[in-house]
């Protein structure tokens, strides 16, 4: 079992700045991708980004790219995204999620190779 705690949500305004992290625990010592999806209220929960471990390929949704970066600190098993240039469209609760590093890239994308989740943490963009 894998334990996800997501930390670093809070209220912003467009254009501003923030930085999620999440710390995991537990049976860390195997390989994870490590993804953050979000759920807008009424929306399904979407993918936003992953490090699949593998070579440290990093994957991003489109509505991110050039704004979000994913990273990793392996020795600390913890994963922050860092969220710069913030839209009112980003508003969303913000999940943590560990799966298996061994699927093809675009998988990672939808929620099947991910085995563990964390609670998730509240980000509000205001305009």
């Amino acid at each position: 079992q894998v334990q996800l705690v997501e930390s670093g949500g809070g209220l912003v305004q467009a254009g501003g700045s923030l930085r999620l992290s999440c710390a995991a625990s537990g049976r860390t010592g195997s390989n994870y991708a490590m993804g953050w999806f979000r759920q807008a209220p009424g929306k399904e929960r979407e993918f936003v980004a992953v490090d699949t471990w593998s070579g440290g390929s990093t994957y991003y949704a489109d509505s991110v790219k050039g704004r979000f970066t994913i990273s990793r600190d392996k020795a600390k098993n913890t994963v922050h995204l860092q969220m710069n240039s913030l839209k009112p469209e980003d508003t969303a609760v913000y999940y943590c999620a560990a799966g298996s590093p061994y699927y093809s890239g675009a998988s990672y994308y939808t929620e099947r190779p991910y085995d563990y989740w964390g609670q998730g943490t509240q980000v509000t963009v205001s305009s």
